[in-house]
């Protein structure tokens, strides 16, 4: 009996897993409260645990939980009068301000998947920023708030009164539960992709803790994208950015050795890639990049594209990838992208030319705390043999090091170049 028990939990949380945004989207819809439509999916997940290893997981699982949650919902309006009352005056001044779409339609009245709201609902630009992100993840992905408190690196309370706060401006703004319409969605879209790729960029390399990826996390977002991609199957935009966290993320395996250090591009074991990932990303590029101006997402998947290709650092296509950053650029200019072009301009030209362009952003505000800004200084000013600038550009990158891996790789780069003395501390 334990067995089938833990099967069928199983089988639950896989259901969840998939259902989740799902569901929540549909009773939102339905009840236009997402305190009540959180609240009445647990107790339906809940019936599920309770049911299910005795009747056995239902056909349609989904439709199940929709069908309890929505009896559930009922049930508490009709004990809550008052309640009820309230969100039918919201519901009618919020028609009244934004009248939704038909039922079946979405954008180009083809997209009858209600998640595509809450997706920008989530993303909202009137939220703040760092509320997005969680409730993407608390809503669409269904974690918890622990979970998501994990996720940002915070304690929980301080997650919970977060998303507390974001549910309450979404109430009090009256921010509508819809599908921009097309004048919209070209202004709207590109935070939702945002809050997908800032989760994602936590996954792949993280700010902070003992490890150097978070691989759940880059999986959800990948997930997440991928829901995003079938519901906006048109927009380029959507389909480069699932294409470029498909071309990082098939590096995952390589990126850290087996104590979980630091695994640098260039010493990568690129047998270890996952192929059919790359494969996959690969096929997505040229669709990101066709049928109209490039964006920032296509653009980046090319660049990981060409990364991808190549059998080693030294027949990778540098020139092609300064020319992309270059039109990167351009389209969403930023100093952590010119950080990147001077990193592939040393690749080119040289570390000379690629240190005078990181030197050019040395009064850039945003790479005053970026570990990544002193670390390839140091590589370079390494490879030109300016040992002492080297190792004191080391040292300002051990000090900004989030995660210990980065530090020990870090702490391994300066004491090469500067070992230290029988009576001294190695570096921190």
């Amino acid at each position: 009996m334990r067995e089938r028990a833990s099967g069928t939990d199983r089988a639950v949380e896989a259901v969840f897993r998939e259902e989740h945004g799902r569901l929540l989207a549909s009773l939102v819809s339905r009840f236009g409260d997402l305190d009540l439509a959180e609240e009445v999916a647990s107790e339906a997940i809940e019936a599920a645990l309770a049911h299910w290893p005795v009747q056995g997981v239902p056909d349609r699982p989904g439709a199940w939980l929709l069908t309890t949650a929505r009896r559930k919902a009922v049930d508490r309006l009709r004990r809550d009068q008052a309640y009820a009352a309230r969100l039918a005056v919201l519901r009618v001044e919020a028609d009244r301000a934004d009248p939704a779409p038909p039922a079946d339609a979405g954008v180009g009245g083809d997209l009858p998947d209600e998640r595509l709201q809450l997706f920008f609902t989530c993303a909202h630009p009137a939220l703040p920023a760092e509320a997005r992100g969680a409730l993407t993840l608390r809503c669409l992905a269904g974690l918890t708030t622990p979970e998501v408190a994990r996720a940002f690196l915070v304690p929980p309370a301080t997650m919970a009164q977060r998303i507390v706060r974001a549910k309450k401006k979404i109430r009090e703004a009256r921010i509508p539960f819809r599908v921009p319409g097309a004048d919209e969605l070209p202004a709207r879209l590109p935070g939702v992709l945002q809050v997908l790729y800032s989760i994602f960029t936590e996954g792949y390399a993280a700010s902070a803790g003992p490890r150097l990826q978070r691989l759940d996390l880059a999986e959800e977002a990948i997930r997440l994208t991928r829901i995003l991609r079938r519901l906006l199957p048109a927009e380029r935009e959507v389909t480069g950015l699932l294409g470029l966290m498909l071309l990082i993320h098939a590096r995952r395996d390589a990126r850290t050795s087996a104590d979980g250090g630091l695994v640098l591009l260039e010493d990568q074991d690129r047998s270890r890639w996952d192929h059919a990932m790359i494969e996959e990303g690969l096929a997505l590029v040229p669709a990101a990049l066709t049928g109209g101006p490039p964006g920032p997402y296509g653009v980046q998947a090319a660049i990981a594209a060409l990364h991808d290709e190549a059998a080693d650092l030294a027949t990778t296509d540098w020139p092609q990838i300064v020319a992309l950053y270059d039109v990167l650029l351009a389209l969403a200019p930023s100093p952590v992208v010119a950080l990147n072009r001077a990193a592939a301009v040393a690749m080119r030209d040289g570390p000379e030319a690629g240190l005078a362009l990181l030197d050019d952003l040395a009064g850039e505000e945003r790479l005053r705390a970026y570990p990544p800004y002193p670390a390839a200084r140091a590589d370079l000013l390494q490879r030109l043999g300016r040992l002492p600038e080297a190792a004191a550009a080391y040292r300002e990158a051990l000090d900004l090091a989030g995660t210990e891996p980065e530090r020990t790789h870090l702490r391994r780069r300066l004491n090469a170049i500067d070992p230290p003395g029988p009576d001294t501390t190695p570096a921190p």
